[in-house]
């Protein structure tokens, strides 16, 4: 059973984009590609790679970080390129199970990802801060 648009509360990281917001395309089998469209509102929907490192909190060892690919409902608008920081706007994350093709029974693989209604530019001073 696949979970879906779990809240998920990303204030104890920073958000760094790494590749700037592209439209989502999906790869057909015969190599034509076409842009993912939302279902309801026809709108094409973005995708933007992002860097999460954790804030540093004192007396504990601060992790590496790891990126994050984000859905987006459409184009975030201009201001957010490599280097930004940002907030992620009603961000969710869903799951996925796909089932083993012997043993329908059994779960071949499983992941994660996640969407956000939007993105917030974000000060990089005011962030650490935070």
């Amino acid at each position: 059973m696949a979970l879906q648009d779990l809240p998920v509360m990303l204030s104890g990281y920073r958000l760094m984009i790494t590749e700037a917001p592209v439209a989502k395309v999906r790869e057909a089998d015969d190599g034509t590609v076409t842009p993912v469209v939302d279902r309801v509102s026809g709108a094409v929907q973005y995708v933007v790679t992002l860097f999460a490192k954790p804030v540093p909190v004192e007396g504990r060892k601060v992790g590496k970080g790891e990126e994050i690919r984000v859905n987006l409902p459409g184009d975030p608008g201009k201001g957010f390129e490599e280097g930004t920081y940002v907030e992620l706007v009603n961000a969710v994350v869903n799951t996925y199970e796909i089932p083993d093709r012997i043993d329908p029974r059994k779960i071949a693989s499983a992941g994660l990802w996640f969407k956000a209604a939007g993105l917030k530019s974000v000060t990089r001073s005011a962030r650490s801060a935070a």
